[in-house]
Order: C-alpha cells, then sequence, then structure tokens
C-alpha cells in the first residue's frame, strides 16, 4: 500500500523533529518525543510523566519547568520545521499562561506552530495539553531569532536533516 503525499512529507518532517530533539540532552533525560509534524510545521510532542519530574510531592503534579521544556521545545521544533532552509533559531521570548495543574500519572502534550515566519524572527503559538486538546492545561507564545544558515554548524545540520552521525 502505498502512503499519499502528504504521509511521506509528514513522516520526513516527524524524522528530522526526533532527530533534533534527541540532539538536545535536556529534552532526551526527560524523555520527550514527536508524536507528528503537519505538513506546515505544526507539532506535537509527548512529555511522558515522570515521578523526578513533579513539582508537588504531595499531590503529584508535574513541575511546571517540565511543561515550560515541553513547550519551548514544541515551539523551536516547529520552527525548524517551518523554514525552508535548516538554521539554528535560539528562542527569544516564551510566555506560557498556565490555565490549570497537570493531572497526575499522565503524560502532557504540547503542540505548536510557527504563524509569522519575518526575515529576522519566528513567531509560534501553541498550547499544552492532556487528553483532549480543546481543554489545554497552558498556552503559549513564543520568538526565535533566525541566525542564518551560515551560523549553523554543517555537523549539526547533517544529524538533524540526514541523520548523519559520522
Amino acid at each position: 500500500m502505498n502512503n499519499s503525499i502528504e504521509e511521506v512529507v509528514d513522516q520526513g518532517l516527524t524524522s528530522r523533529a526526533q532527530r533534533f530533539i534527541d540532539e538536545l540532552a535536556h529534552c532526551v533525560d526527560i524523555g520527550l518525543s514527536v508524536s507528528k509534524v503537519d505538513e506546515k510545521g505544526g507539532t506535537t510532542l509527548h512529555l511522558p510523566y515522570n515521578p523526578e519530574l513533579v513539582g508537588n510531592t504531595e499531590t503529584g503534579v508535574m513541575h511546571g519547568g517540565a511543561i515550560t521544556t515541553l513547550m519551548d521545545t514544541a515551539s523551536g521544533t516547529s520552527v525548524i520545521c517551518s523554514l525552508k532552509d535548516f538554521e539554528i533559531c535560539p528562542t527569544l521570548d516564551l510566555r506560557i499562561d498556565y490555565l490549570k495543574a497537570a493531572e497526575p500519572n499522565q503524560p502532557v502534550h504540547g503542540f505548536a506552530e510557527c504563524y509569522r515566519i519575518s526575515r529576522n524572527v519566528v513567531f509560534t503559538r501553541g498550547y499544552a495539553y492532556q487528553n483532549d486538546p480543546d481543554n489545554p492545561i497552558a498556552y503559549c507564545v513564543g520568538t526565535f531569532m533566525r541566525l542564518g544558515t551560515e551560523f549553523t554548524p554543517d555537523y549539526f545540520r547533517k544529524r538533524v536533516l540526514q541523520g548523519d552521525y559520522q
């Protein structure tokens, strides 16, 4: 059975996104993984529940810092999946509005997308949720600085784009 062109594009972007996250030690440490990247670069990440990420031991609620890492990484990953050429784009600003605490013992998902790409800055928005994307636990908006392809190390570009680990 042949995949549609949209499925092939999605699989390519999802692989690129996962290779990018695999290069970020703190994301590997907390178990972040890519659930999906759509054809426009909209990225959904998965953060498994981990007792080491609990902020309140009495309630078992995941620490807000873990949610911040999830949303920063989802936003940054949507940036690299939305640009025509791969380039490093560090976070300039990230605002997160927490609506409620995450439920203990459940994973958290983060979705982010780019809504404007300018010559120097990429603008993102997204949300974190558990079981239902229509019932978010937090919203976020971010800006990312474009450094250009000339400031992206060649070895890093090859590792993310091609999975070249030599």
